[in-house]
């Protein structure tokens, strides 16, 4: 059965947690992906190589918005949410209303209010720039 796209994201979130994790041993993306994704997906692989690819830029963007705080300072599982939803922001079609509330969403299972709300604010001084 096809997955939603809420889903797919939850899995992106996976994927990029894991690479972040464990990129310092060189680990292959590719294998990360496999290991959490039972058939091969497009909107997947965009998200992660996108966020994977533009990370600088990305960070740059988060910590320009992040008040006393960097995007490498927060907890992992937030860190890979956040990047996801910039990425989508700056780099997909997908309205950021939606991409909002999808990150807020896997925020609201994965971390705390705090950074919740860190991910909320941040996210909100992007599309309003």
């Amino acid at each position: 059965m096809a997955k939603t796209r809420s889903e797919l994201r939850n899995i992106c979130m996976t994927i990029l947690y894991q690479y972040d994790l464990f990129k310092k041993d060189q680990v292959d993306i590719n294998d990360i992906i496999k290991d959490n994704l039972e058939i091969d997906n497009d909107f997947v692989r965009d998200i992660v190589y996108g966020v994977i690819t533009h990370q600088n830029e990305i960070d740059s963007i988060a910590n320009k918005y992040m008040k006393d705080w960097t995007i490498d300072r927060i907890e992992k599982l937030g860190s890979a949410i956040l990047r996801m939803a910039i990425f989508e922001i700056k780099y997909t079609d997908t309205p950021p209303i939606v991409v909002i509330n999808e990150a807020l969403e896997l925020a609201k299972v994965y971390c705390d209010d705090s950074l919740k709300n860190i991910i909320n604010a941040v996210l909100d001084k992007i599309i309003k720039e």
